[in-house]
């Protein structure tokens, strides 16, 4: 897998997960599908950190977005 392509789907399955563990604590219910959700987001983005050649910043991820969406697209 790229690392972009890793990084994107960590980033939304993170954010998803973050809102739903939000709510989870609102509701006093113990967020125990969200944290495994987190868990892999987190995975994910590590791996993708981990294996790019020139790594991330905050100004670079938009790029990345549009790069993966582009690929993905027939």
């Amino acid at each position: 897998m790229d690392a972009d392509t890793a990084m994107v789907p960590g980033i939304v399955i993170g954010a998803f997960s973050l809102i739903s563990i939000f709510s989870a604590l609102v509701d006093r219910w113990v967020p125990r599908a969200p944290a495994i959700t987190m868990l892999i987001a987190t995975g994910l983005i590590v791996y993708a950190a981990n294996t790019s050649p020139t790594g991330y910043t905050a100004a670079s991820l938009p790029e990345t977005f549009v790069t993966v969406v582009v690929n993905l697209l027939p």
